[in-house]
């Protein structure tokens, strides 16, 4: 998308960028994408769950994992995708992606890098309900990644989600869950200790074990498989894929059908 089409654009669903912003939301591209700012604990936690979700879809849709493209013909949605750590690496895979976030200011900075970055990605500044009223078609795909655990009525939210997914689709939730464990590494530690996110980022009341996720999907007509575990090494210091769901966790739910 050009700098032309960005400023021509006036649906409120896709705000257009002023000439005298570029330079802020240009600043803020580089915030998000800068390895080592304040943005490093998505950093961090991006190869793990990028490769995460290229191996889901691949063997769902029985995709070429050799392939440069493997995900070419699909449709993304990433929901509250920020500053599209996950909606470029997408696109770059074949991904036709849709990325919406509440936050305008995310959606221009995410538009933002994407142009420069030679990336077509439709960002849209709203949320998964406008999306419906709006009737969008159900997509292929829904990236549902850690949101869930920040708006008003989770159980409302996933059964919305679970509507733009269109038969023979997946959707994929990653999430805190609400343990002794996870208050212990994901607030305390995370957020009061080791300083690698705001204070106050998280509420432990908002966190969600499997089951609150489950619930919701099933009674929207999704299949869901069980947890995946999600850790950190701090030998590594990596994430990795692990059996401990007592933190951070990811779940995959698919609709029957195609």
């Amino acid at each position: 998308m050009t700098a032309a089409a960005m400023t021509e654009q006036t649906s409120p669903t896709r705000p257009s960028i002023d000439p005298s912003e570029v330079a802020k939301f240009t600043a803020m591209a580089a915030e998000w994408w800068d390895p080592k700012g304040k943005f490093k604990p998505l950093h961090k936690f991006n190869p793990v769950r990028l490769g995460f979700i290229r191996d889901t879809v691949e063997a769902h849709f029985r995709l070429d994992p050799a392939a440069k493209r493997p995900f070419e013909g699909l449709r993304f949605l990433d929901i509250g995708c920020g500053g599209g750590l996950v909606s470029e690496p997408m696109a770059r895979l074949g991904a036709s992606v849709t990325a919406v976030d509440a936050s305008e200011a995310n959606i221009k900075t995410a538009m933002t890098h994407a142009e420069q970055s030679g990336l077509s990605i439709d960002f849209r500044a709203g949320t998964v309900e406008e999306l419906i009223e709006a009737g969008e078609a159900p997509f292929d795909v829904v990236l549902n990644l850690e949101v869930v655990e920040h708006v008003a009525d989770p159980a409302q939210f996933l059964k919305d989600c679970a509507g733009l997914v269109k038969p023979g689709g997946l959707m994929i939730v990653a999430t805190l869950n609400r343990t002794a464990k996870a208050w212990a590494l994901a607030i305390v530690g995370a957020e009061y200790v080791l300083g690698w996110l705001p204070k106050g980022t998280h509420e432990f009341e908002k966190f969600l074990r499997p089951d609150e996720i489950e619930a919701p999907l099933k009674a929207a007509g999704l299949q869901v498989d069980a947890p995946q575990g999600v850790s950190f090494n701090p030998l590594s210091d990596q994430w990795r894929l692990s059996g401990d769901t007592k933190v951070n966790y990811m779940m995959v739910s698919h609709r029957p059908g195609a």
